[in-house]
């Protein structure tokens, strides 16, 4: 198994800009060049993608952005995930299905290279834990992959602690990208960022903003938080968009929240929790409204 060293750690921006939804964004090429250009001068220099996204078409969408520019690609970490044979008009698949078989998993890797228009790809995740997983031969792709040099790091997403310790075992993993939010509080308590914590592995956090329902959702549980959120953020003078990822930025694993939007506001809202520091009174608060009850 490689050796896992601290020079060798993954290193992302504080917050990452997701591109799980850029196809809708209708942006030509010159529009996507500067969108980048605008998020690297926030600080944001790290790009989530993943092969399935956008209907297996988001990734070409940001690799004509960096064929347009190429001086851009230095000045930025590029990460996408693969392992879901996603059933779409592009991939008329019988079902969808997760496959981490040394061909599929080469194969993506070495499509979204050529997507991205890029050598080298500075993180790849399997995206979901796949139950046909054999670890070791997964280990010996990842191994492959890296002495190639199209690599440069791996890790997993939405994998409970057991799988990430099966393949940690055989591979070091640099991160898992768990979902949390004040309205999604499961990786909390399931054990996930205890372990990333324990094995000082800062884990990557999709949906912050859980989805927007944050700001739309009329449930009773949103309703709550939302309450709560937007008082405690007219104290701080500061937007629920930044609130929200201050509150996840607060816990200890020392988390790299996703965003998801096309919006510069919204990349600068994200950025602006950098100089958030949230009191513990404030985050149980939140906690608590998300809960519909104290702690025990």
């Amino acid at each position: 198994m490689p050796i896992d060293t601290a020079a060798d750690r993954l290193e992302l921006s504080p917050i990452v800009a997701g591109l799980w939804r850029s196809t809708e964004w209708n942006l030509s090429v010159p529009q996507r060049v500067r969108w980048i250009e605008q998020a690297l001068e926030l600080g944001i220099t790290s790009f989530d993608h993943a092969d399935i996204y956008g209907d297996y078409r988001a990734e070409t969408l940001f690799g004509e952005a960096l064929r347009a520019s190429p001086s851009l690609r230095s000045r930025m970490q590029l990460v996408t995930k693969c392992g879901i044979r996603f059933r779409s008009a592009q991939k008329p698949y019988r079902i969808t299905y997760y496959d981490t078989g040394a061909a599929y998993v080469r194969a993506q890797v070495e499509q979204s290279l050529r997507n991205l228009n890029t050598e080298r790809l500075d993180l790849v995740l399997i995206h979901r834990p796949d139950y046909l997983m054999d670890a070791a031969a997964l280990a010996e792709t990842f191994a492959a992959l890296t002495r190639e040099g199209k690599v440069a790091h791996w890790g997993v997403s939405n994998h409970s602690t057991s799988q990430f310790d099966l393949l940690h075992q055989q591979y070091p993993l640099a991160t898992n990208q768990v979902e949390l939010s004040p309205l999604q509080l499961e990786a909390l308590d399931d054990g996930t960022l205890d372990q990333a914590q324990q094995l000082g592995l800062r884990p990557m956090i999709w949906s912050p903003l859980a989805g927007g329902r944050l700001f739309t959702g009329a449930g009773e549980q949103e309703l709550r938080v939302r309450t709560e959120m937007s008082a405690i953020a007219e104290r701080h003078g500061i937007s629920l968009t930044t609130l929200a990822f201050a509150w996840v930025l607060r816990h200890p694993s020392r988390p790299y929240p996703i965003t998801g939007t096309q919006r510069i506001d919204g990349l600068r809202d994200a950025v602006a929790a950098l100089d958030v520091h949230l009191a513990a009174e404030d985050w149980y608060a939140i906690w608590t409204a998300s809960k519909g009850h104290s702690v025990p």
